[in-house]
């Protein structure tokens, strides 16, 4: 019969059982309550309850639950700025500004009032309970993805209120902890934690950076730059903690200034939100759940109470600061109701200002922040939870039925990719740029490609080893890629029958290494490609990792916006300066100029764009003295006979021989309208027939524009 009491062995102490219970609810929790359509963050607190010491009492809150959840807390704020995108605050800055402000003071007000008078709570407790209404999380901004309204003007300025309230809430939760930290709570201990804060702040955002590019550049690593990352984030935190603040603000503030070095389609990315979202986070919510009694919610008291003014108070303020924002730059009821649903979610910040102030323990030996509160936090996430999630879907809906300006990114032509690998050393670059400049919705996969000579074998394992190495880059990227060793007579014929036989849209290819200096720049391969394609070819020369880029420069040639493939390069290279966040600087004719800025702010308003007029001709030369060795220089060029074409683009493979051989280096051949006949010269160095013609017409136009 003793073995039949399982309360005997309950609560299970062994470190191997208890870690297998962590995971076997990690696994099932989101899997149960999904079905429901209850959020997992939820989920996974529910499961806390019922396996804690006020529930089933299977696991004690041990020094497990308190390592992990300190890792797990820091982790979410670290993610929630990671993920955050910089530019949607640039956009709508003012906008975003007036709602963040709003959705910040607006709950805090009401809040302290509710909580001193209603609630009957200190000061110092109820500006800490009112700075919980007003932090929110963008729970429901996938539905605005899956309806294609993630470029609404309302959407843009939610993401970008997020930070400002987001921010604001945790320097009051810094403040207010930091005073039960320190000897004294005088003006003068305020003015020098604030002073010592902006110090610290002043002292991430200038070296974190530097250091983290330093870092990346030296060490291509996943394993090293996954643990280099964690680094950076406990000593932020840790440095935040010295100086009397919330480790929390330090991980939030370190997600921040790293949020250009990591791309969001990056393979390190992936592995960040992966180990968070596989272990850290859940066995930090799991721990929640296990503070919570629930007997206190439900067995009369105040608890009940508590959650309601929460309730109340959160919901409302966010509803104020929503009609704020529209009276105050005209926008629609619609667009209203989409701030309010995205803006109304609490979780990430909310969890942390309560779990902030349950620890603090006042001289009289009570809590800052009660078990009431503690268990009304959960009601308040599960309640904002589902308004956000119900309001986002009917505004999103909405928003996509009526609206004439919905631009959807998924296209369902045009993100068929070859990329084609012949230098072991080019593998990660040639994929990491590919990979950034994959639009995020599309599911077609890429292929990797080693083009072999039938009877090379060495050159085959080669191919093979190749093809594997970009295999895993793909994977730990969660993008799906398919890896083949073509056999060939030619090696160009390969690369071009496969593009044929399959439709792709686009290669991209190393550029070729010359061995000699006779040899061609291009290399035999690549200009048998733009003799013999009218698709879109990308040669790709990388001297540092892609993420460490700080800024982009185009090269376009005049009348390049009258090419068949204009749209289709403008997009890569804007999603790539979108993942880099770094400035990307276009030169070329006012004309091709107008036409760019246009499609820009229509579809990519977000990068941060600038244009510099010049006469649409060869601008490698002026464009060598701002260039600096961590720019990427992209080269549009253009193929012999197309409208763009000019005779001084025939000295490009010059020019970046003598000034840019230092520099990384994307050169692109737009789509053509015709396939190039097979007999055609090609695009760059041989001689044709045509060119005195062309030149002595470039010329005559030259000479009659001074004329005029």
């Amino acid at each position: 019969m003793h073995l039949l009491d399982i309360s005997s062995y309950l609560p299970i102490v062994d470190p191997t059982w208890i870690f297998f219970v962590v995971l076997a609810i990690i696994l099932a929790a989101p899997l149960l309550l999904g079905r429901l359509h209850i959020p997992h963050i939820i989920g996974m607190i529910f499961a806390g309850i019922l396996i804690g010491p006020h529930g089933l009492h299977i696991l004690d809150r041990d020094s497990s639950f308190e390592l992990f959840g300190k890792v797990g807390l820091y982790y979410i704020m670290f993610l929630a700025s990671l993920e955050m995108d910089m530019q949607d605050m640039k956009r709508n800055q003012k906008q975003a500004f007036v709602l963040g402000l709003a959705a910040f003071i607006f709950p805090l007000a009401m809040g302290v009032v509710s909580n001193m008078f209603l609630l009957e709570y200190g000061l110092a407790a109820s500006i800490l309970l009112a700075s919980m209404y007003a932090s929110h999380t963008l729970i429901a901004y996938p539905i605005v993805i899956r309806y294609g309204v993630s470029r609404e003007r309302s959407v843009s300025i939610a993401v970008g209120g997020t930070i400002v309230t987001d921010t604001l809430t945790l320097l009051v939760l810094a403040v207010i902890s930091g005073m039960y930290k320190g000897d004294s709570v005088g003006w003068d201990w305020m003015l020098l934690l604030l002073v010592k804060v902006i110090a610290l702040t002043a002292v991430i955002c200038y070296t974190f950076p530097r250091i983290g590019r330093w870092f990346f550049r030296k060490y291509n690593d996943g394993v090293v730059q996954f643990v280099f990352v964690l680094s950076m984030v406990f000593l932020g935190a840790g440095l935040m903690e010295m100086v009397g603040m919330e480790g929390i603000l330090g991980a939030f503030l370190v997600g921040i200034v790293l949020n250009r070095l990591i791309p969001h389609s990056s393979p390190l990315m992936t592995q960040l939100e992966f180990v968070g979202n596989a272990l850290f986070i859940p066995y930090f919510l799991i721990g929640v759940g296990m503070l919570i009694d629930v007997n206190i919610l439900f067995g009369g008291g105040d608890a009940l109470k508590v959650a309601a003014v929460m309730i109340v108070m959160a919901l409302l303020g966010k509803w104020v600061a929503a009609w704020v924002t529209q009276k105050s730059f005209g926008m629609s009821s619609l667009e209203r109701e989409l701030m309010y649903g995205l803006s109304n979610a609490q979780a990430a910040a909310t969890l942390a200002a309560v779990l902030v102030g349950y620890e603090i323990i006042l001289p009289d030996g009570s809590r800052l922040l009660n078990e009431d509160v503690l268990n009304g936090t959960v009601v308040l996430i599960l309640v904002t939870c589902i308004v956000s999630s119900f309001i986002t879907e009917y505004t999103a809906r909405k928003t996509a039925l009526t609206s004439r300006s919905t631009f959807k990114e998924m296209e369902p032509q045009g993100e068929s990719t070859l990329i084609a690998l012949s230098y072991p050393e080019s593998v990660e670059p040639i994929v990491n740029l590919a990979l950034m400049m994959r639009n995020r919705a599309a599911t077609t996969p890429l292929m990797a490609m080693n083009v072999v000579l039938d009877d090379d074998h060495e050159a085959r394992e080669r191919g093979q080893k190749l093809l594997a190495h970009a295999t895993r880059i793909a994977s730990a990227a969660n993008v799906k890629m398919k890896a083949k060793v073509r056999l060939a007579t030619n090696l160009a014929n390969g690369i071009i029958h496969a593009m044929k036989e399959n439709d792709y849209a686009q290669v991209v290819v190393g550029l070729h290494i010359q061995t000699s200096p006779n040899e061609s720049f291009f290399g035999p391969v690549l200009l048998s490609l733009l003799s013999d394609l009218n698709r879109q070819i990308m040669m790709v020369r990388s001297t540092m990792p892609i993420n460490t880029i700080r800024r982009i420069h185009v090269a376009i040639p005049a009348n390049a916006e009258y090419e068949a493939g204009f749209q289709h390069w403008v997009k890569r290279i804007a999603r790539i300066g979108r993942g880099l966040g770094c400035r990307v600087c276009y030169h070329g004719h006012p004309n091709t100029l107008h036409r760019l800025r246009e499609f820009m702010e229509h579809r990519y308003a977000t990068v941060r764009a600038e244009y510099d007029e010049t006469d649409g001709g060869n601008e490698l030369k002026r464009l060598s003295t701002i260039i600096e060795p961590d720019h990427l220089l992209v080269v549009i060029c253009a193929r012999r006979g197309s409208i763009s074409f000019r005779p001084s683009l025939d000295h490009v493979p010059h020019q970046i021989r003598k000034y840019y051989m230092k520099n990384s280096l994307l050169i692109i051949f737009p789509d053509g309208y015709d396939a190039q006949p097979a007999h055609s010269v090609n695009s760059v160095e041989p001689q044709s027939i045509l060119r005195p013609y062309e030149a002595d017409k470039e010329w005559f136009g030259r000479w009659h524009k001074k004329e005029d």
